[in-house]
């Protein structure tokens, strides 16, 4: 029963992708006819554009060179054969300039007195040309334009033409110039568009086509003959009609025209008119490598759908297949769910040993915390710390010695030192956040200075030799005294460990200015950072130290103090050999910054 279901749901689905596809077939062939249109229309519109700016290039020549002097005095004495002669040269030297086809002068009798192509065995000199319309146009005082295939040398052209008046206004004469449209026929022939151009009977005078020049889109009736005949538009050229079919598919309009050969083909048609010219153009773009690829596209679909009709059968035969062991599975599934029932029994013990595991780590966790918090503490007081207890001997000294006013001054060191280690503490707390003290303008010599003094007793027990480079214009920078100088007591302490032992025990501490940022620079003669671990040695809990000399703390609270004060603590190694630290500082600004 249930296989029988499946298959009559396979041939209901069946039915459903045939009726799809003829649905797509239809759509691919409405969207490729659509596509083509839109190609046909913006070719139409470059072909129209181009036409019109070749015209356009040369509408204004005639008026312009029939106001020369020259030309008037010649239709004035039409017999001065050296002034025929200079008019002939210069309207040939003329034409040859502008790009024209021919340029030629004409008397009020339509006669040719002078032309471009005097020389030439088809010259326009002596012919008369009074039944063209640019001519008639231009004696009554208009500006003629006209296309025709000429009478004289059998070439095709557009005419421009323009009267020529002497100075009462008065028409003398037409001067006229034509443009040939062979060159831009060629053109158009290298496209994959046919493109043809018709007069306002219809006839096609411009086409990528041969077979369609001279023939007529619309009805050669007597009327339209007669008045070709009269402007001999086409000189003698045999015209004839070309059968031709318009139809639209999908809003598209279509064109079946028979080529040269007779073939009759489909075409997307767009057509625009050219009122100035009195031309129509249209673009033609063949139906049929649209059609196809629209089928190719619907096949595409077709082979898809086949292949998931035959995925949809092969799961219809999978699936009567597995109804057949829903049965063994399901006596299967009810022991399953006794040993699931069992196992949930001691899943639930395991859980609540879990959560006692969990709360035993979370307490461990918080006391590993506490730990490393209070090493931390421990290892940045140790320093301070030292230096009181050495002040404090002093102290003891002193005032065995009567000297009490030293005396004092050491007791202030101490308080000063008990101070740091307070804020030492303070400032323990936003190692991993930017705390929120505002910064303040700080002497940096004189921090330099404290610096060494609390780090003293490190430095004399590693017998180190400081080099200390000040320069005494050092501007402010911008920073907390306490927290830069427990920077710098970190560094140097770090440089002591580095040269401890070893033959040179220098440390040279260099100050220097270079533009808006003040850096000091603290280089020990030791063996200078690996480059396997020069990327982590500002990460916290990070040391190269022996277990129990140190938690790997001073340089990332170094580091984090740096970046609070907007600065930057940088580690290289120097070309001559052991470590450079170099604390990158901001120059204090003019206003005056709160203090830490």
């Amino acid at each position: 029963m249930m296989e029988r279901r499946l298959k009559s749901w396979f041939w209901l689905l069946a039915a459903g992708a045939v009726l799809l596809v003829l649905g797509v077939e239809r759509m691919a062939s409405r969207t490729a006819l659509g596509d083509g249109q839109v190609r046909a229309e913006t070719t139409l519109r470059q072909t129209v554009n181009a036409l019109d700016s070749h015209l356009g290039r040369f509408e204004a020549l005639p008026a312009l060179l029939a106001q020369d002097d020259d030309v008037l005095a010649v239709l004035a004495s039409p017999q001065d054969e050296q002034r025929l002669q200079a008019m002939n040269r210069w309207l040939a030297e003329t034409n040859a300039l502008i790009e024209a086809s021919d340029l030629y002068l004409i008397n009020l009798a339509g006669d040719t007195i002078a032309a471009s192509n005097h020389a030439r065995p088809d010259s326009f000199v002596g012919q008369n040309f009074s039944y063209r319309p640019y001519f008639t146009a231009a004696r009554d005082g208009g500006s003629g334009r006209y296309f025709a295939l000429g009478t004289t040398s059998g070439v095709r052209g557009y005419y421009f033409a323009s009267p020529v008046r002497d100075g009462a206004g008065r028409v003398q004469g037409v001067l006229a110039l034509k443009i040939g449209v062979d060159a831009i026929e060629a053109g158009w022939r290298a496209r994959d568009y046919r493109i043809l151009v018709t007069d306002p009977e219809g006839v096609v005078f411009m086409s990528t086509d041969p077979g369609w020049l001279y023939r007529g889109l619309l009805p050669l009736t007597p009327e339209r003959i007669e008045r070709l005949a009269t402007t001999r538009r086409y000189s003698d050229a045999a015209l004839d009609e070309i059968q031709a079919v318009e139809t639209t598919a999908g809003g598209v309009a279509l064109l079946r025209l028979a080529d040269g050969a007779g073939t009759t083909r489909e075409y997307i048609a767009a057509a625009t008119p050219m009122p100035r010219a009195g031309w129509t153009v249209r673009v033609l773009l063949e139906t049929t490598p649209l059609r196809t690829q629209a089928r190719l596209a619907v096949l595409a679909f077709a082979l898809l759908l086949l292949v998931g009709l035959l995925l949809a059968w092969t799961l219809i035969q999978r699936r009567a297949r597995l109804a057949e062991r829903l049965a063994i599975q399901a006596a299967a599934q009810a022991d399953l769910e006794r040993q699931v029932a069992e196992r949930t029994a001691d899943l639930t013990r395991a859980n609540e040993d879990l959560h006692r595991m969990q709360a035993d780590l979370v307490q461990a966790g918080k006391l590993a915390a506490l730990g490393r918090m209070s090493a931390a503490l421990s290892h940045e007081i140790n320093q301070p710390l030292a230096a009181a207890r050495n002040y404090a001997d002093s102290a003891g000294l002193l005032i065995d010695r009567g000297d009490l006013p030293r005396a004092r001054e050491n007791i202030g060191q101490i308080l000063g030192l008990i101070d740091r280690m307070a804020a030492i503490a303070r400032h323990l707390r936003n190692v991993a956040r930017k705390p929120n003290e505002p910064l303040k303008v700080v002497d940096l010599a004189a921090v330099v200075q404290d610096s060494l003094a609390i780090a003293e007793a490190r430095l004399t027990a590693a017998r180190a030799e400081v080099l200390l480079d000040l320069p005494a214009n050092l501007p402010t920078v911008q920073g907390g005294p306490v927290r830069l100088q427990q920077v710098i007591v970190n560094v140097l302490s770090n440089a002591a460990d580095a040269v401890e032992g070893l033959a040179d025990r220098r440390i040279e501490v260099v100050a220097r200015t270079e533009g808006d940022e003040v850096t000091l620079s603290i280089r020990d003669h030791g063996p200078g950072v690996a480059p396997a671990i020069a990327d982590r040695i500002f990460d916290p809990f990070f040391t190269t130290k022996q277990v129990g000399s140190g938690l790997g703390l001073g340089l990332s609270i170094s580091y984090n103090i740096m970046k609070d004060f907007e600065g930057d603590l940088r580690v290289a190694n120097h070309p001559d050999g052991g470590a450079v630290f170099t604390l990158v500082l901001r120059r204090a600004q003019r206003e005056a910054l709160a203090a830490e």
